[in-house]
């Protein structure tokens, strides 16, 4: 007769679940998953807004581009202390917090009459939020739930990321169109926001542990580390350690031109570009939306790829295609959708944050267990280049009357992106 002893029933050697149950990581990942998506329904706005708000308050494009610009520099500012304060306070409080934040910045922006309340509402309060539920969002659910198929969660989070501010686009400048009102897609955002709470205080979870489980892929239970005090103390001293390393400035700098060309350049001003050349609004948001239909199947593909590839050679050639790509774009541009669009469009969200699973996998080759605040600090500076690219580019269409120059910029900072990634150095 077999003794059972206290030790055979303590949660370290808790027997793993049956081999056919669903890991309860994969619905974590699904709450997170619809989560980001709820959270970057706002972020798909500004593209649409900026004629809008132009014609009813007179507000230049660059003081509207400036506005989006805070919006996007406080998106990735915050990321990495939203990662130290999920490791002190937990996921879930601080993805809930987010949301509401979110909700609350849209829906005051219905009674804003000031250019200083568009930068309050859409550039901090939305920014702050948004930020809090970025993409080091899903490296802290990804590295806290995942030691198996880290690159596949990584692309499908960071494609909802993308998609959800893409995908609402036709509805919203449907809405738009429709009302001749920008406020009542504002509305519609906010709602979305707040719809998404429920499901995330109630489904949610901070770390296996809280369930008795093991990470997907794990050999043994993970006990749940204690909640780590200091948040921004701990943010700041990573960063520091971080900087003192080369591939964090490759990192950083690669990912600040990934930024520019995609949120800064394509997200906030292909609308307004396109519809110079005589698109409609509702036609050229619909373009950016079949971006992020591709987005996912492309960022999914990455992450796949990341599991197999060197990140460098991926990233190098991610970015060296994106940069031609950009080049063709001003002669493509035209008043009805036409084949080579199409192509563009297709291959611009196959490629628009592919970026990211690579990326985040030299993160954490590079820097282990501080790898989803050092991504977040990464992240920070992929804001900040797409903030000076949402400002310059609003800028330079109200010099030069055309977007003709920052295309080709960009273009030119693609190819400087593909030689920082080449020579990241790998890790022994």
């Amino acid at each position: 007769m077999t003794q059972t002893t206290a030790a055979d029933t303590s949660p370290k050697s808790a027997p793993a679940p049956p081999a056919r149950r669903i890991h309860r990581a994969w619905f974590v990942a699904a709450v997170a998953f619809v989560t980001i998506i709820g959270a970057a329904a706002f972020r798909s706005l500004p593209g649409i807004l900026i004629d809008p708000l132009h014609q009813e308050f007179g507000w230049s494009r660059g003081t509207i581009g400036f506005a989006v610009s805070v919006n996007l520099a406080l998106y990735g500012l915050t990321a990495p202390f939203a990662a130290a304060l999920m490791d002190r306070f937990g996921i879930r409080r601080v993805v809930a917090v987010a949301l509401t934040v979110i909700a609350l910045g849209s829906g005051l922006a219905v009674w804003m009459t000031a250019p200083w309340q568009l930068v309050l509402y859409w550039g901090f309060l939305i920014g702050l939020g948004s930020g809090s539920m970025a993409l080091a969002f899903a490296a802290t659910v990804t590295n806290r739930w995942f030691t198996e198929r880290r690159g596949l969660v990584t692309g499908i989070l960071t494609a909802a990321s993308a998609s959800g501010q893409l995908i609402f686009l036709p509805l919203l400048s449907w809405m738009v169109e429709k009302n001749q009102d920008w406020r009542p897609p504002s509305i519609t955002v906010a709602l979305t926001a707040l719809a998404v709470v429920p499901f995330v205080w109630l489904l949610l979870r901070d770390h296996p542990a809280d369930v008795g489980l093991a990470p997907y892929g794990a050999k043994e239970f993970v006990p749940k580390p204690p909640p780590v005090p200091g948040a921004a103390r701990r943010a700041v001293t990573v960063l520091f350690k971080a900087a003192r390393t080369g591939p964090f400035w490759l990192l950083a700098g690669t990912f600040a031109i990934c930024g520019a060309s995609t949120n800064g350049l394509i997200q906030t001003h292909f609308v307004p570009a396109a519809h110079d050349h005589g698109m409609p609004i509702t036609a050229a948001a619909s373009l950016l939306a079949v971006i992020g239909v591709f987005d996912v199947v492309g960022t999914i593909f990455s992450g796949w790829l990341t599991d197999r590839f060197d990140s460098r050679r991926l990233l190098g050639a991610y970015y060296a295609l994106r940069g031609v790509s950009l080049l063709f774009l001003p002669m493509l541009l035209a008043p009805d959708v036409r084949p080579p669009m199409l192509f563009f469009i297709v291959f611009y969200g196959l490629d628009w944050v592919a970026t990211v699973p690579p990326t985040l996998a030299l993160c954490r080759e590079h820097y282990g267990d501080d790898s989803a605040i050092v991504f977040g600090w990464v992240l920070a500076s992929h804001q900040v280049g797409a903030a000076l690219v949402a400002f310059l580019g609003g800028v330079a269409r109200d010099v030069f009357g055309s977007y003709d120059v920052v295309w080709y910029a960009s273009g030119a900072l693609c190819a400087a992106a593909a030689l920082m990634a080449m020579v990241i150095r790998r890790r022994a």
